[in-house]
């Protein structure tokens, strides 16, 4: 079973029927359907679904514009549906941040695997997202330690080397990662310029 959580949006019931009973039938659960991109965007708000399949030319607001707000606040992968190929509308849709693109009408074949790439390149992205999120903190808690050993050196006198082997003996003494220990540092000289 696949537990990913699917929005359809089409102005066409028929379209939006057909499409959730082949998804249904593949496995995946469909959290909401919606008729325009107005209701795309609060439906997205609402269920935080992690694909949408969406026509493009709808009332009020087309898929486009719906695809771009949605990627404003979600992570979501975006599907296009169309009746149309033109170059601008495929254009438009790579620069709104979407995923795929189906051309109507949609088949079996066709949108199961288009849903599968999507949720690969969603999975890619996460991992993007989490690597890119741990060197930041891999970064910031380099800075500290940096900042923590320029003090050791400035209070003992001491070189860039010495700082740091106390420091890294230190850490396997007390088993405290080199950033906890930098922390301390730091706090215990800010405590002591505070008394002075």
């Amino acid at each position: 079973m696949n537990t990913l959580k699917l929005l359809i949006v089409d102005d066409d019931p028929i379209t939006r029927m057909d499409i959730k009973e082949m998804l249904i039938q593949a496995g995946y659960e469909v959290v909401g359907e919606g008729r325009n991109g107005e209701e795309a965007v609060d439906l997205a708000y609402r269920f935080k679904p992690d694909i949408v399949i969406m026509d493009i030319k709808m009332p009020k607001m087309d898929g486009i514009k719906a695809a771009r707000i949605i990627r404003n606040f979600s992570f979501c992968a975006v599907i296009l549906l169309t009746a149309y190929s033109q170059r601008e509308l495929v254009n438009d849709a790579k620069e709104a941040g979407v995923i795929g693109y189906l051309v109507k009408p949609v088949s079996e074949e066709g949108l199961i695997p288009a849903i599968e790439i999507a949720k690969s390149q969603q999975e890619q992205f996460h991992l993007l997202e989490r690597d890119i999120r741990l060197l930041k903190k891999s970064i910031e808690e380099r800075k500290i330690v940096e900042k923590a050993k320029g003090k050791l050196m400035k209070r003992f006198s001491c070189s860039e080397e010495e700082a740091y082997e106390w420091m890294r003996k230190k850490s396997m003494e007390h088993r405290i990662s080199m950033f906890k220990l930098a922390e301390k540092i730091l706090e215990k000289y800010e405590s002591s310029m505070a008394s002075k």
